[in-house]
């Protein structure tokens, strides 16, 4: 059997399970394909390459196990993998920290931000950090500034320290640990948050493959605002004069909007459309 066909035989098998995809990749196929190419040790881009490879048994029932512990623990891929990508950059994972997915780091990637920031912003703050994939894309983008990544929880910090040391960026990446902006050593020229925002409806309704992960980082309370008021609350006090919010809110912008009828936000366009992320200045949260 060669890798494609391994690829579409597993991937039937992802489709029959009825698993969630949503950690990296939106289908059975790419999930096969991710699971076959990393256990095989290949690069995750390069099916096109390999795809006539033929594939010993040993090779077939090695992929065929990875996928049996897919289907069986209806944990992410990334935690069986121990990897994540996001825009093109690896970054190590496991279940101590949520898998790294915001579209704020598309937001980051195709400058949509730079227009809003300051020419001599030195300081970024990476809120709710979880594995540190935005600070890390933050430093890699704006070169010259130094990030601060913060988070309450003492274990995902521990997976950040490790994305900081692996891309070289310990000199500028502080890693701090406290409760929202409480322990932030502003102020800050941008400040980046995907915060724990999942209204408790939606909680109870969430998939396996979301409750294998850390819950401190996805429950935000009945209607998901309960981290964000605090947030906008502290957030002009942690930002400079010409400083932004940058917020994540996933599918609550109803919930947002009520909670924050008269504040004036700039939606920001990502690959989910204009709803999941907004942009505030200091003088709106003024």
């Amino acid at each position: 059997m060669n890798l494609i066909t391994c690829i579409q035989t597993q991937a039937a098998r992802l489709d029959q399970a009825g698993l969630f995809f949503g950690h990296g990749t939106t289908n059975a196929f790419d999930e096969a394909a991710w699971l076959a190419l990393w256990r095989l040790g290949l690069p995750v881009d390069a099916l096109d390459e390999h795809e006539q490879r033929e594939l010993t048994d040993s090779e077939q029932a090695a992929i065929a196990a990875l996928v049996d512990e897919r289907i069986t623990t209806r944990k992410p891929a990334a935690y069986l993998t121990g990897e994540a990508w996001l825009q093109g950059v690896p970054f190590t994972i496991d279940e101590r920290a949520i898998v790294p997915r915001s579209f704020i780091a598309e937001l980051i990637a195709d400058a949509s931000i730079d227009p809003w920031l300051h020419p001599d912003s030195r300081r970024v703050l990476d809120l709710c950090t979880g594995n540190g994939s935005l600070a890390v894309l933050a430093a890699m983008a704006w070169p010259e500034v130094e990030v601060d990544a913060l988070d309450i929880d003492a274990n995902a910090l521990a997976v950040a320290k490790l994305n900081v040391e692996r891309h070289d960026l310990a000199l500028r990446i502080r890693l701090l640990q406290g409760d929202g902006l409480a322990a932030a050593q502003g102020p800050y020229d941008l400040i980046l948050c995907n915060p724990p925002y999942v209204n408790s409806t939606s909680m109870a309704a969430l998939p396996a493959e979301y409750r294998a992960e850390p819950e401190l980082a996805l429950a935000g309370g009945s209607d998901g605002m309960d981290f964000i008021r605090e947030l906008l609350r502290a957030a002009p006090a942690a930002l400079t004069d010409d400083g932004v919010l940058v917020l994540e809110i996933g599918n609550e912008r109803e919930h947002f909007e009520a909670a924050f009828p008269t504040l004036e936000v700039v939606w920001m366009e990502t690959s989910s459309g204009a709803d999941q992320v907004l942009l505030v200045t200091k003088e709106n949260l003024l």
